[in-house]
């Protein structure tokens, strides 16, 4: 697969019309496209997405499906998402929770977290143990901007090097797309209720 040929798709777990998660993911968007991609941003705030119930199908779920199908186009998904009490935001997890195998497994992964405080370690690991049971590949390099007030000005990176690292999150995503993961994690085995209802 030419660098041309990948699609990326960045899902943002913020629902916030001023969110910096989103401002965030519109960086490493532009930065994979700059390695080549095409890109999508799927914003949550525009699809009706109920609480997940596994006891409804995915087709009876609001938008699920059609968010779904958009996932499962990508070659590489970034995940983006605000800290919320120590972990990501409930908006993200229902929207992961409506996909499944067929979306993420053996997908490359990227990872994204802003904080309003302290560095948001626990969202990323949070992420990546989802990732991990659905037998997906996340890229190694994650980015993180904690005090996410003082990060952006205007809609633009404040440090360079903050700036960079949300960046060399959107080149990672091209070039490791068509990555083969190997082999299966063990939590994927022991993942039985993922089925993308």
């Amino acid at each position: 697969m030419s660098d041309s040929d990948v699609h990326v798709a960045a899902l943002c777990g913020s629902l916030r019309a001023e969110s910096h998660t989103r401002t965030a993911l519109e960086g490493v968007l532009a930065a994979a496209e700059q390695a080549g991609a095409t890109t999508e941003l799927l914003d949550l705030r525009e699809y009706e997405l109920p609480i997940f119930d596994a006891d409804r199908d995915r087709e009876d779920a609001g938008d699920a499906e059609q968010l779904a199908a958009r996932v499962r186009a990508a070659d590489t998904i970034i995940l983006g998402s605000p800290m919320y009490h120590g972990s990501y935001a409930s908006p993200l997890k229902t929207a992961i929770d409506y996909c499944g195998f067929d979306e993420f497994a053996d997908e490359t992964v990227g990872l994204l977290a802003v904080s309003g405080g302290a560095f948001p370690v626990t969202t990323l690991e949070h992420m990546r143990s989802v990732c991990r049971a659905l037998n997906a590949w996340v890229i190694p390099h994650e980015a993180a901007i904690p005090n996410a007030s003082a990060a952006f000005e205007d809609g633009e990176f404040v440090d360079p090097k903050l700036e960079k690292r949300v960046r060399t999150l959107g080149r990672r995503a091209v070039q490791y797309a068509s990555i083969e993961p190997d082999p299966d994690s063990f939590e994927s085995d022991q993942n039985v209720g993922a089925q993308g209802k």
